[in-house]
């Protein structure tokens, strides 16, 4: 089994890359996404990182709240996407 975490307020600079190495030494990381925006394809500061249960759980003690390249990390198990109502149009 396997847990989906939720990582905020990284730096600017973290890629996927760079993601998966901080979580990698807590277990066995199976995917880990940086979420940039769609226009400008710059990160937005947060990611995903699905790993084992056992390590996600370490990891998530370990990483909230830590300083990493100057930024403390919000690091807790992800929440379902909620239903958001239609928005108006992007044109």
């Amino acid at each position: 089994m396997s847990k989906n975490i939720y990582v905020g307020n990284l730096s600017w600079s973290t890629s996927d890359a760079d993601l998966k190495n901080m979580f990698t030494p807590y277990g066995n990381v199976t995917s880990a996404h940086v979420i940039e925006d769609r226009e400008t394809g710059r990160s937005r500061g947060f990611g995903f990182v699905e790993m084992d249960d056992a390590g996600a759980t370490k990891a998530i003690s370990e990483l909230n709240g830590a300083d990493i390249e100057g930024r403390t990390l919000k690091v807790n198990e992800a929440q379902p996407r909620e239903n958001r109502p239609a928005g108006r149009p992007r044109y």
